[in-house]
């Protein structure tokens, strides 16, 4: 059942992760659900220092930290977070937050791949937490669904969207939460290379740099963000 779980991932192989998370009970819970998942966990701390610590200690492949730690309980998760990608650019790193705060996503996904921002109510979804982590350990940028309906829904007078159709902000918004065009197709029952011509098209209404692929669906997602 569980990704890993049948001794196929060699050990060297798995994802080595640092959890960073003061609920105790909710840190555990997490540790446990991803050494079940093949990820082999290198610690867990409960604040920001002990995590920088551990951080530049091991240099993790990946770091799950809350945003809110202590002692102020207000962005000490995100300051490290920063650090870390300062000091570790190479290192993922997943935010986890208990309210969608669009600007710190923001910030987040401005520090280029392998960047999340989630919701703690999605770690629920055991397959697409594991699935997001991968994603992130990967180099992938990802968005939580519900900060991305949130945008969609928002409006704002200049809205460097309007030229894009709806289905073309349909596919913008997929991509905002870290789709590959694979996962674009089945979502929206279309062939991958129909969405390879929707991305294409919004790379081009949106006028971005020609620079490599990925770092333009990058831009594209920023453009997104910053229009709501």
């Amino acid at each position: 059942m569980w990704p890993g779980s049948s001794g196929s991932v060699p050990a060297m192989a798995a994802v080595r992760v640092i959890l960073a998370e003061d609920d105790v009970l909710l840190r555990e819970g997490l540790a446990s659900l991803l050494e079940r998942s093949g990820f082999h966990v290198l610690g867990q701390v409960g604040n920001g220092l002990e995590l920088l610590a551990l951080a530049r200690k091991e240099a993790p492949e990946l770091v799950v930290v809350d945003i809110r730690m202590p002692p102020t309980q207000t962005t000490e998760g995100l300051e490290a977070a920063r650090e870390i990608r300062r000091e570790l650019p190479e290192t993922g790193i997943l935010v986890l937050s208990a309210h969608a705060d669009v600007e710190h996503a923001m910030e987040l996904l401005a520090g280029g791949r392998g960047i999340g921002y989630l919701l703690k109510s999605r770690v629920n979804d055991v397959a697409e937490f594991v699935d997001t982590l991968e994603r992130i350990a990967k180099g992938g940028s990802v968005v939580d669904p519900a900060l991305v309906q949130e945008l969609v829904t928002a409006r704002r007078r200049n809205d460097p969207l309007a030229v894009l159709s709806a289905r073309e902000r349909d596919v913008l918004a997929l991509m905002a939460e870290g789709r590959s065009n694979a996962g674009l197709a089945r979502r929206l029952w279309i062939t991958e290379g129909t969405v390879e011509k929707h991305v294409r098209s919004i790379l081009s209404k949106l006028s971005l740099p020609e620079t490599d692929d990925d770092h333009r669906r990058v831009l594209a997602v920023l453009t997104f963000l910053e229009a709501r």
